[in-house]
């Protein structure tokens, strides 16, 4: 072969090479599937999607997109078509992401046949990584999570940084996470989310953008774990999973306070005397203006002036307490129902806390350790005002001193029910400081809900988590004296978050809201408050109808008592069996019905009483008339007002509803 020949030849090898690496480069970066399964179950499917960075769950059938997750936990570089390292594992997925994550999935059979489990379990390979995974709200309405002062239904409408995911006190930090919080969410498309318990999270919330769980960048190496569940729809997805977050047995709190209004009592006094005659006035009001049999309810500061009258904040140990000769008697006030307000915080000016202090139980208190001897330093932190210690729920004798007090209390006052607030927040965490291991995140309200239930089942607690299945009632976060949704507006999608979660025997806060402190004095206000109240499990009251109102108004409260003793309370009663034996909601939004119909995701003014009654309130300012939706094809429901008979899956536009009005539907058979 000649030159000429030869110089072809390398010429042509070189061109083929040439084309050849255009081709591979061509296959890697723009031929390459975007898509590629990487899980398939009998009814869907995961697949990764490369240009997005995201893990989408389709079904099978109509390659119908349930929830897409975007994930975040490795840098912004392309990632290849990813391969299954668990090798002919059908049921397993893993994968490395650049030495900064392990990524295992693993697909389980779900609660019932018709449910899929994909759990899914992010590991950081070396320190200061942070996981975090961020769930679309696009054609998804979420709901779940947590209570927020401005409480909304979706979550899609919920604007929040990114936070730790616990129960904050929002007196102190309006903008967090409040009152009654699960790890688990519910998307429209029949999608569950729930995260691992005993795993410390972040969450925030973007509006109508995305939702993201992010892990702890520290030294410990926290993994992000959760299990994506899907079923055939949003309700029984809530009814497999939601409603079981909770395996023990489901107890019922004592339901006689649902047929006592409670009537707040925050008359100033400065002495148990004058707190008692003010009490028997108050009650001799009430049955002037025959309102009925009432419960009364005391703040701490009311409750300790009568725990100070009889002595009880002296003695340390419990026995010099059943030891102690009472020196006042409290006839007056024996007679009448109310209940009294503690919380585990003790003044650090008190008698009870220098006591303490003298007799070396200063480990009873939450306490720093000293690094240089062995007595621990309480812990201080402001607590209505005053600089305070808190109570040592972790400590043995401290929570068995607190209770036997609490008990001696109750039984010497006479009270009917017990209201516990205060356990919100991690101290710790709120100062910057590491918590001891056993009260991590919301360890300390957990501990604290066992603690209040072991007093039987006439306990109000304040904030809950992982609690439901305990016999306590549960007070709403306090309330703006307004039309907004940190007000009025915001009290139907608080008790469908809670009823949700299956804390469906709240107290809400009281007509008119309570966080002004002050007397309610807006007759329409009042009355559209009073109005969907009396369709809740109690009536509370701040202010107090001749108070605010005309004599008319007056009236009409007393109207409204008695629709909720007669109608509403044997509807609970009797839904409140279906909480017991299966874990349903008793206050139900209307897609509990119409699982399929996209209306019904975003209604945020209207429930349902298990599936029978459905309320549709005013919610707006100077309205009197509203469109109603009736959810439920097939159904007939019925206005309670004017016996109009309607179909069900109808929109009713600008429906008539007076200032003395409010619409209520039962299902016909």
């Amino acid at each position: 072969m000649n030159e000429t020949w030869k110089g072809a030849v390398a010429c042509l090898g070189v061109a083929v090479f040439f084309v050849m690496t255009i081709g591979i480069i061509y296959w890697q970066v723009v031929d390459q599937p975007n898509k590629n399964w990487i899980l398939r179950g009998s009814t869907s499917g995961l697949i990764w999607e490369r240009r997005s960075h995201s893990l989408v769950l389709q079904t099978l059938s109509e390659e119908k997109t349930l929830v897409e997750i975007t994930v975040g936990n490795f840098p912004d570089m392309e990632q290849p078509f990813v391969k299954n390292l668990c090798w002919l594992n059908k049921t397993e997925f893993c994968y490395t992401w650049d030495a900064t994550a392990d990524l295992e999935i693993s697909l389980e059979p779900g609660p019932s046949a018709g449910t899929e489990c994909y759990t899914i379990n992010w590991t950081p390979l070396h320190c200061k990584i942070t996981l975090k995974d961020c769930f679309s709200m696009t054609n998804v309405s979420w709901y779940g999570g947590a209570s927020i002062r401005a409480q909304r239904w979706p979550l899609n409408n919920v604007n929040t940084k990114s936070q730790p995911f616990v129960i904050s006190n929002l007196t102190k930090n309006p903008t967090g996470y409040g009152s009654v919080l699960e790890k688990y969410f519910l998307g429209s498309t029949g999608v569950t989310v729930t995260v691992a318990p005993d795993v410390p999270i972040s969450l925030s919330v973007e509006s109508n953008r995305h939702f993201c769980l992010e892990s702890p960048s520290s030294i410990a190496m926290v993994p992000l774990q959760y299990m994506v569940c899907i079923s055939q729809n949003i309700t029984s997805a809530h009814q497999e999973v939601g409603s079981q977050l909770s395996e023990q047995e489901r107890r019922l709190p004592n339901t006689d306070i649902l047929r006592l209004p409670i009537w707040r009592h925050y008359k100033a006094a400065d002495s148990a005397a004058k707190m008692e005659r003010g009490l028997r006035s108050f009650f001799n009001r009430l049955k002037r203006h025959h309102l009925g049999e009432g419960l009364i309810a005391l703040n701490e500061h009311s409750t300790m002036l009568l725990s100070n009258a009889d002595h009880m904040h002296l003695p340390m140990a419990s026995r010099k307490m059943h030891a102690l000769r009472h020196t006042r008697d409290f006839s007056l006030i024996k007679p009448l129902k109310f209940s009294i307000t503690l919380s585990p915080y003790t003044s650090i000016n008190s008698q009870l806390f220098l006591m303490s202090l003298q007799e070396g139980k200063e480990n009873y208190w939450l306490s720093l350790q000293s690094k240089f001897d062995s007595h621990p330093t309480p812990l201080l932190t402001k607590w209505k005002g005053q600089f305070s210690v808190r109570l040592n729920v972790t400590n043995d004798a401290a929570r068995s001193w607190y209770m036997d007090r609490v008990s001696l209390l109750w039984q010497r006052l006479g009270a009917q029910y017990v209201t516990f607030e205060g356990a919100e927040g991690n101290m710790f965490a709120e100062q910057a400081i590491q918590p001891p291991r056993e009260l991590e995140g919301d360890k300390y309200i957990g501990i604290f809900a066992l603690m209040a239930a072991t007093l039987g089942n006439s306990t109000i607690i304040s904030a809950v988590t992982r609690s439901n299945h305990l016999p306590l009632f549960i007070q709403m976060t306090p309330l703006q004296s307004d039309w907004s949704y940190a007000g009025l507006k915001g009290i139907i999608p608080s008790v469908l978050h809670y009823s949700l979660l299956g804390y469906n025997f709240f107290i809400p806060d009281a007509v008119g809201g309570t966080l002004a402190n002050e007397f309610l004095t807006e007759e329409e206000l009042y009355i559209r408050w009073l109005q969907i109240v009396t369709f809740l499990p109690v009536m509370s009251f701040s202010t107090p109808p001749w108070v605010c109102c005309d004599d008319w108004v007056l009236n009409l409260t007393r109207q409204y008592i008695q629709r909720h003793q007669d109608f509403v309370v044997p509807l609970i009663l009797k839904f409140s069996k279906e909480w017991l034996s299966w874990g349903y909601p008793i206050f139900r939004p209307l897609w509990w019905l119409s699982p399929n119909d996209p209306v019904t995701f975003t209604i945020d003014d209207e429930f349902l009483i298990g599936d029978e009654v459905l309320i549709a309130p005013i919610t707006e300012q100077g309205r009197v008339q509203r469109d109603i939706y009736l959810p439920g094809e097939g159904h007939i429901w019925m206005d309670t007002n004017t016996a109009q008979v309607f179909d069900g899956g109808t929109l009713i536009r600008n429906y008539s509803v007076s200032l003395v009005e409010v619409p209520v539907f039962v299902k016909a058979s």
